[in-house]
């Protein structure tokens, strides 16, 4: 199994940054792309930002030109970094996978989630 381990976030001022960190292990499998979801309580789940095996990236029209996704193969690291943030930016974040085990494919495994919260 995927094994995801977040960290990061935090409360910021409006404007401000914050870098969440999603620590994965593959395990055996294949990890095709990564993702970053956001969700507000009473809301459904929202992707931010994600990154595909070969290194393209994929924004939320609402986040593009102020998060960036990235990763670090060697420290097995995907990153989102967040500038500007906006109060209602507030929510939980979550990393997701999905990957590949032999013939299995869509595999997907949810991190932790990390609370991310923005003053005004």
């Amino acid at each position: 199994q995927v094994q995801l381990v977040q960290s990061g976030g935090g409360l910021v001022q409006a404007g401000g940054s914050l870098r969440l960190s999603c620590e994965v292990s593959r395990n055996g499998f294949s990890i095709n792309a990564i993702g970053w979801y956001r969700q507000v309580p009473g809301k459904q789940r929202e992707l931010v930002a994600s990154i595909g095996s070969g290194g393209s990236t994929d924004y939320a029209n609402s986040v593009k030109g102020r998060f960036t996704i990235s990763r670090d193969n060697v420290k097995n690291t995907v990153y989102l970094q967040m500038n500007s943030l906006k109060p209602g930016e507030t929510a939980i974040y979550y990393c997701k996978t999905e990957s590949t085990y032999g013939r299995v494919t869509g595999v997907f495994q949810w991190g932790q989630g990390t609370q991310v919260t923005v003053s005004s």
